[in-house]
């Protein structure tokens, strides 16, 4: 009788495992190398933190390959039908290379700006809204889910082989 009543406490602290890991993942509050998606690692070369310029005054951010990993999924879900590549569908001449986040006025080559521009998207030269790109309140996504969505991006812009070009490299 003793080996039954542990075996049904037993399954029920299983069953409660379980669930607790599920909802962990779907939370995505798992050890940090729970969630690495290959790309990260690969083309971004993400595995350690990496320090990422966080304003122009010289602040740095760390980002683990898991939250860029999340920003790559947020940025596949959210933005990935007018940037596909780090490209700009809609205006070309505008991609998400390193140059062309350097060049906009203001410089969109930091977390914090990338940020600010997500939440308050302006042409690339800064004079009007930018229409045609989603404004992403933060009623959407955290602070944190927009910054891995910025350091993805980022970090995509620096290392990622033909991120932002016409030709994308092998």
């Amino acid at each position: 009788m003793g080996s039954v009543m542990l075996n049904r406490i037993l399954g029920r602290h299983a069953l409660i495992l379980i669930w607790a890991i599920g909802l962990s993942i779907s939370l995505g509050i798992l050890p940090a190398n729970a969630a690495i998606d290959p790309y990260v690692t690969r083309y971004l070369r993400v595995t350690d933190p990496i320090s990422l310029d966080l304003d122009h005054q010289g602040n740095t951010r760390l980002f683990t390959a898991a939250e860029l990993s999340q920003g790559k999924t947020l940025f596949e879900k959210n933005c990935l039908s007018c940037h596909v590549g780090g490209t700009t569908l809609p205006d070309p001449t505008v991609p998400l290379s390193l140059t062309a986040l350097q060049g906009a006025t203001p410089p969109r080559d930091t977390i914090a700006s990338l940020v600010e521009f997500m939440r308050q998207p302006m042409t690339y030269d800064g004079s009007e809204e930018a229409i045609l790109c989603q404004r992403i309140p933060a009623s959407w996504l955290s602070a944190r889910e927009v910054e891995a969505i910025a350091g993805f991006v980022l970090r995509a812009a620096q290392k990622a082989p033909g991120w932002g070009t016409e030709t994308f490299a092998n």
